[in-house]
């Protein structure tokens, strides 16, 4: 389970929960410009913008889950187990591997106008990376400043989405979302006041009472419909600390905590990062669900013309500032 969002405000920014039953040896991870990527359709590719973002990493292969180009060009991966479908390679078709799909995306276009004309021959394949990384069932939200689409590959084939909520979560199909909205319109952060009768007096008792009938569980379709509100009833501000702040916060509303969700082998799903990146200037930020710190990493002209990946570690230690003894 995952939730993503896009996030307007002075800067661009774009942020995501991984929710996951265990961790997969992620870092954050800068490729450079012009890194060469061996593509299974035999190509080399050669990234023109460099990028930012949460990665494991084989080989020197960047496997990105959430990422940033230099030109705020962000995208995210989310699961969606059994609608993806992915095929074999098709002659005259873009053929590009589910784990190829970031990178491509974000070394070639600058903003999602651009991945509109790029993807119409688009066919993304069934191809594993190795043995032991099977083909993860996925589909992907790409977003800059002006715009959000949702590309699936279900059994139909290749779907593209226009996102106006720039959110995502996972099943159903994005269509699903986007119907099952209509169902909370009603919903209001203002003060509520008695649609109910107008034979009857009724009285609001507390504040908030506008928005009861807000979801609170973490399946995909209560997680996409909290988002999306809290999204868009959310204050933004001209500093970006605090739009930092606001973006993690939208994020703590729809994370998991361990022990809340336990899956059919008996483990416990969780968010185990959440990250924000200010798309604007470059900055990737993250915390971890053991570590509420939040710690930044830029992207900046040395890293970018780099001749390799550039690898940091995650702070997973809980970092606690105390103002006296005890």
């Amino acid at each position: 389970m995952c939730t993503c969002i896009s996030f307007n405000s002075n800067d661009f920014y774009f942020g995501r929960n991984l929710d996951l039953e265990y961790n997969f040896g992620e870092k954050v991870i800068i490729t450079p410009r012009n890194y060469l990527f061996k593509l299974r359709n035999g190509n080399n590719f050669y990234n023109k913008y460099s990028f930012i973002g949460m990665a494991t990493c084989y080989d020197n292969y960047p496997l990105y889950a959430d990422s940033c180009n230099e030109k705020g060009l962000c995208i995210a991966g989310l699961y969606f187990p059994g609608n993806a479908k992915y095929n074999k390679q098709k002659n005259d078709y873009k053929n590009i591997a589910t784990f190829e799909f970031i990178p491509w995306i974000l070394g070639s276009f600058s903003n999602v106008l651009e991945v509109l004309n790029g993807i119409n021959k688009l066919n993304i394949t069934n191809e594993n990376f190795n043995k032991e990384l099977p083909v993860a069932d996925l589909h992907w939200m790409i977003s800059d400043r002006e715009k959000s689409i949702v590309v699936e590959q279900t059994e139909e084939g290749l779907k593209v989405y226009d996102n106006p909520y720039g959110v995502l979560t996972n099943n159903p199909p994005f269509y699903f979302h986007k119907t099952n909205l209509n169902n909370y319109m009603n919903l209001t952060s203002k003060t509520a006041i008695n649609r109910f009768s107008d034979k009857i007096e009724l009285n609001g008792y507390g504040q908030g009472m506008g928005m009861i009938g807000l979801p609170g569980d973490v399946t995909p379709t209560s997680r996409f419909v909290r988002a999306t509100f809290n999204k868009f009833n959310s204050i933004k501000y001209s500093e970006n600390d605090k739009n930092i702040s606001q973006v993690f916060h939208i994020l703590d509303s729809v994370a998991v905590i361990e022990g809340t969700v336990i899956t059919k082998e008996e483990r416990n799903d969780m968010t185990i990062y959440s990250s924000c990146i200010n798309a604007t200037k470059g900055i990737y930020y993250y915390k971890t669900y053991y570590n509420n710190q939040i710690t930044g990493i830029c992207l900046n002209e040395k890293n970018m013309n780099s001749n390799k990946l550039e690898i940091y570690n995650l702070s997973n230690e809980q970092n606690v500032k105390y103002l006296n003894n005890y």
